[in-house]
């Protein structure tokens, strides 16, 4: 089978990369580019763990074949700090320990980040209902909800 040419931008950088038609984004991201932030928990869209951004919109990367990538920008978790500057979701994170094992951490991160470049004031339920798509088995939810808050706070509070 004959190998597809894509090229594409991957947190701010241009990349090119040779697939198979039926591989996965996540695959590419992980197994021929080494960006391995972004997990594979299900393979079926229903947990989040794998979450980019494409276009500026929140995707499963595990649902989208590597060959839809050519021409268009992606966004990993790997993007998401400025060089050794984190986040301020990321800080958040670990301030309030809003992350145990760290499987789901990226696909959270990245869509509380999404989340809030749409709605920076959002409420309890907005964030909650953003991150229904995103399992985990750990936390407990009630840590990570209060980090989207507290950011989303402090961002609107700096912007002043």
């Amino acid at each position: 089978m004959a190998k597809l040419h894509v090229v594409t931008t991957i947190n701010g950088e241009p990349v090119e990369f040779l697939c198979d038609a039926t591989q996965t984004i996540l695959d590419v991201l992980r197994d021929q580019l080494g960006l391995t932030g972004s997990k594979e928990g299900c393979g079926s869209g229903d947990c989040g763990a794998c979450s980019i951004m494409l276009d500026d919109r929140l995707i499963c990367g595990c649902l989208m074949l590597a060959a839809e990538a050519d021409g268009r920008c992606i966004e990993t978790i790997e993007g998401m700090a400025e060089g050794d500057q984190l986040h301020p979701l990321q800080k958040k994170f670990i301030a309030v320990a809003a992350l145990q094992c760290g499987i789901c951490t990226p696909g959270f991160l990245i869509a509380s980040k999404a989340l809030l470049a749409r709605n920076p004031d959002p409420s309890e339920t907005e964030v909650r209902y953003w991150l229904a798509g995103n399992l985990c088995r750990c936390t407990g939810y009630d840590k990570i909800v209060r980090a989207v808050m507290e950011v989303a706070a402090d961002m609107r509070e700096t912007a002043r």
